[in-house]
């Protein structure tokens, strides 16, 4: 039976588990009002990709020049997720308008893979395998895809709750998808091997899981968009804990990702945008630190281990990045 920590639901002390603030960085992107999101680093070139969902486009950064560069896209394409793989292709979801694509930065020139059902127009967020096939999710058409990259292949998997709204998704170390199911109280997870998709339920019914992050422990870590909270579900006992985040029941978090330190950073996007993270380990909150341009929306991060870097896009047309700083010695967990 799941069990759920109700004292976990106690406001904690803010007590710091980073010794210095993040330090942040922030490049006004030249095109205007294009919201650029969903960063990623190429390893190879140290371009930043991003999409510029309004614009119809995929850009890139380079940090230490400071110089852009986009790639344009057919009007109305509404590129919403990006991931880069080994060989440097770009591989985007075109959320408008059914299809994920993949993108040669060396001609521009672009693959396109259409959703195999007309009804699914809207490939969302997008994750590798250990094998390098791409899972992805899409909100309106109620699913969860698997891309098989070298056969084209594209499977679907439906979810059975109606307007479930397939958002967050990533990989645990044993190559299964983990799915946040954005319009319900529920997180999903598929077999690969069998293709099956398996629901549950969070206990709050108001919960409203968002983005999600997996620490190294295969825990699930989800922010409850609505409520303010940030959940963790442990696969192996079905136990759910949630601690209310620092800024409270408005905090509206919504990018997350994990360090390797094993804390996770949550964007709260109350105004202006705030930088908070959880150690997974003593499940104590640092202080806030605010995105210096406000933010507008932080919608979804990526982390950097070589460089402890968090890439970040924001609604006021900004790339950033917040380098991490010295780990405090750990202390005991707040009760």
């Amino acid at each position: 039976m799941k069990t759920f920590a109700l004292a976990s639901l106690v406001a904690l002390a803010v007590v710091p588990v980073v010794d210095k603030p993040p330090v942040f960085k922030e490049w006004k992107v030249p095109w205007e009002r294009t919201r650029p999101r969903d960063p990623y680093l190429d390893q190879t070139t140290g371009r930043i990709y991003f999409c510029g969902q309004t614009g119809d486009y995929i850009g890139y950064l380079v940090p230490e020049t400071g110089e852009f560069k986009k790639f344009d896209l057919d009007p109305r394409t509404g590129p919403h997720n990006l991931i880069v793989d080994r060989s440097g292709f770009v591989w985007f979801s075109g959320n408008l308008a059914g299809f994920i694509g993949r993108l040669d930065p060396r001609d521009g020139s672009i693959k396109k893979y259409p959703m195999p059902d007309p009804a699914v127009r809207d490939p969302h967020t997008m994750v590798f395998d250990r094998n390098g096939d791409i899972w992805f999710s899409a909100q309106a058409g109620n699913v969860v895809g698997k891309l098989t990259v070298s056969t084209g292949r594209i499977q679907l998997v439906r979810v059975p709750t109606e307007s479930a709204r397939p958002y967050g998704i990533k990989m645990d170390s044993k190559g299964h998808p983990w799915v946040m199911l954005f319009g319900t109280n529920k997180i999903a997870t598929v077999d690969p091997a069998t293709m099956q998709l398996r629901e549950i339920t969070l206990p709050r019914p108001e919960t409203r899981p968002r983005r999600m992050e997996i620490t190294s422990d295969d825990k699930i870590w989800y922010g409850d968009y609505d409520g303010g909270k940030l959940g963790r579900y442990d696969p192996a006992t079905g136990k759910i804990d949630e601690w209310q985040l620092p800024g409270g029941a408005d905090a509206r978090p919504y990018a997350i990702v994990r360090d390797d330190q094993d804390r996770i950073w949550v964007a709260e996007t109350s105004q202006p945008n705030k930088f908070v993270a959880f150690d997974s380990k003593t499940l104590q909150f640092s202080e806030e630190t605010p995105v210096p341009s406000g933010g507008g929306t932080v919608r979804h991060m990526v982390y950097d281990p070589v460089t402890r870097t968090i890439w970040f896009g924001t609604d006021v047309n900004t790339i950033g990045k917040a380098v991490l700083q010295e780990v405090s010695t750990p202390s005991k967990p707040v009760p």
